[in-house]
């Protein structure tokens, strides 16, 4: 990652039906980063990325992507930009190859066959690549998708949840394969779900219905937060979960699988609530941890206020 800045955009605006879909947004992304974007849906990721990539034009803002302007050059930001939607989007009645070559060929690159051959081996898709688009599995569409996006070698990667019902496997191989992208100085913007996903990201930025409400390094957001927690488990549950929402100190109650997670922003005031649970409860455990990316975005999202109220 260096620093120089590729993705610079500030004020960006977007609104549908007279309400903001995406109000006042500003971003700056380093060449190389991967970036990532949390938010519940419906929060304006997918029409942020958009601008970002010059599909969408903002009503009011300014930036420069890629050196371009936002506003007058959305075209030349196009051209060197990657973009993998959340639907697949390829022909499902070509094969694997003639849906590379088909885009090679709008993108009017020379050294076709080469390239196609290269993008299939990066990816994995070499021995199948006869196979039409519309048989594969989800993982192997999402190989197909990135190749798609990669085949004219962008400058920048523009990705809508991409890993949305893959399995485990196929996305930690896919995440492997853009740590390899980020490595040759190709930057990643990401919008995803999965926690686990996030921590993989150099910096996060959390979206609510339009606004940012923290945009950080990912190792450095827990402590910005400052959100403290205690995991609480045995059985029954249910009666301690009741208790726990309604104590003073605690400002977040979730459950996680046989556990519950209070978190809570005073600590003092969150141990003494876990503590008189545990109380009248002497059967359930109670032990402090670390509040992870899940419960910090339960906690940001349980404060945002939904655009269509």
């Amino acid at each position: 990652m260096s620093d120089e800045i590729v993705i610079d955009v500030r004020g960006l605006t977007k609104s549908y039906g007279g309400r903001k879909v995406v109000d006042d947004f500003d971003l700056k992304v380093p060449r190389g980063a991967i970036y990532g974007f949390l938010g519940p849906n419906g929060s304006g990721k997918t029409t942020t990325i958009r601008m970002v990539c010059g599909l969408l034009k903002p009503e009011s803002g300014a930036g420069e992507v890629l050196g371009f302007d936002v506003l007058r050059e959305s075209l030349k930001i196009k051209e060197r930009v990657g973009y993998m939607t959340q639907k697949f989007s390829l022909y499902e009645d070509l094969s694997i190859r003639e849906n590379l070559d088909f885009i090679a060929r709008l993108y009017g690159l020379d050294r076709r066959a080469e390239r196609l051959d290269r993008a299939l081996a990066e990816l994995g898709l070499s021995e199948r690549q006869e196979q039409l688009a519309g048989k594969l599995s989800g993982g192997w569409k999402q190989r197909l998708a990135l190749a798609a996006c990669m085949i004219h070698e962008p400058e920048l990667l523009l990705l809508d949840e991409p890993t949305a019902g893959v399995d485990p496997k196929a996305r930690r191989d896919f995440w492997d394969r853009i740590r390899q992208y980020a490595s040759q100085g190709v930057t990643t913007l990401v919008s995803t779900h999965y926690m686990d996903e996030a921590v993989q990201c150099d910096a996060i930025a959390y979206i609510a219905y339009g606004k940012k409400l923290i945009d950080a390094p990912t190792a450095q957001i827990p402590g910005r937060i400052g959100l403290h927690a205690w995991r609480m488990a045995g059985h029954p549950l249910h009666p301690a979960e009741l208790m726990l929402k309604d104590a003073p100190g605690v400002e977040l109650v979730a459950r996680f699988g046989a556990e519950i997670h209070a978190c809570g922003k005073d600590a003092a005031a969150l141990e003494r609530a876990v503590r008189r649970v545990q109380d009248a409860q002497p059967q359930l455990s109670a032990a402090p941890i670390e509040a992870g990316f899940e419960e910090i975005f339960i906690y940001l999202m349980s404060g945002a206020m939904d655009n269509f109220q």
